[in-house]
């Protein structure tokens, strides 16, 4: 290998538009010659009572790798076994129910041609993914799926580059396929993800983060404003909730409101609270998605938010503080 001589900015950029170029293209004339077949293998699947195994040797196995881990996610259930490692005891774990796909860019990979013959003997359904249609792969399967191409973006057309990116995304059309025709939804997706950031939106409720009992600070409605500032620097919510004889909600009196109000009287220590509060304050249920809230409190641009039951009966409240800190948003 000769002495690498470090190229110019330009020739670094052209070098790297022209591989973008040809996947690209290369992925355009795959979606064009898209066909029948590809429809046989979504509803292959679709109909399966069993599992989908992917599976491939060298790049086609990292690629086949990840179109298992994508399908699983998106409601598919899924998994990749080593080709290689199929023929020493990973066989056993592919039943006559499931469905085989078999990466391979030249259709001639020796391991997955001497797993193919073997699914199908137990009464497994194959998928051949491969470069060529006249490979001995594509012939072995019930389905092929053409994912070749003309020209690798390597300049010495050898490093699998446009073909292991076609492979790719004709994978990610496999499951986005199967997605939609299960009528997988976000909350679906969330169940799958649950330490992500969109689990945490669709799974984590206001009653997971909002706080309760004596952490709600709260005055009587006739309490003066000296003693519902005691309470707002208690409950370390920037508000106080306001309750009627009867334990309801009268209003909510927030550093806010005190602010507003002293700009306007000037002393509004020994003023009652109920002359200053904000009556009627947004409210949501416990039920509800945390997100739900987040989305209340930056529309109506406030800070604080009340919880309540399906009477009306105050359970808790939140701030936008209390989602951040549960990573909501």
């Amino acid at each position: 290998m000769t002495q690498a001589v470090a190229p110019r900015s330009e020739d670094i950029l052209s070098c790297a538009r022209r591989v973008l170029e040809v996947e690209a293209r290369a992925l355009d004339a795959m979606s064009a010659r898209l066909g029948e077949q590809f429809a046989q293998a979504v509803r292959l699947i679709l109909e399966s009572r069993g599992r989908v195994i992917v599976s491939g040797l060298g790049k086609s196995g990292h690629v086949a790798r990840k179109i298992a881990a994508t399908m699983a996610s998106t409601g598919t259930p899924a998994y990749f076994v080593h080709a290689a490692e199929a023929l020493h005891g990973d066989l056993g774990m592919i039943h006559r129910d499931d469905v085989l796909i078999a990466l391979s860019n030249s259709g001639e990979t020796a391991e997955l041609l001497a797993v193919v013959p073997l699914v199908k003997r137990q009464g497994g359904r194959t998928i051949a993914m491969t470069g060529k249609p006249a490979s001995t792969l594509a012939s072995l399967a019930d389905v092929h799926l053409d994912a070749g191409v003309e020209v690798e973006a390597c300049p010495l057309n050898l490093a699998p580059t446009a073909s292991t990116t076609c492979a790719l995304a004709l994978g990610d059309a496999l499951a986005v396929a199967l997605l939609e025709a299960r009528g997988f939804r976000e909350e679906d997706f969330a169940r799958s993800h649950p330490g992500g950031a969109l689990g945490r939106r669709l799974l984590t409720h206001v009653r997971d983060v909002m706080r309760t009992r004596d952490a709600v600070p709260t005055v009587p409605l006739a309490a003066s404003v000296t003693d519902a500032l005691l309470q707002i620097t208690r409950g370390g919510m920037g508000m106080t909730v306001v309750l009627d004889a009867a334990g309801g909600v009268a209003g909510m009196f927030t550093d806010g409101d005190l602010r507003r109000a002293i700009d306007r009287l000037g002393d509004v220590r020994a003023v009652a609270v109920a002359d200053l509060m904000t009556r009627n304050p947004r409210t949501i249920q416990a039920g509800r998605l945390a997100a739900e809230a987040a989305d209340l409190m930056e529309t109506r641009r406030i800070s604080q938010l009340l919880v309540t039951g399906d009477n009306g009966e105050l359970v808790g409240a939140l701030t936008m503080h209390d989602l951040m800190q549960a990573k909501v948003i």
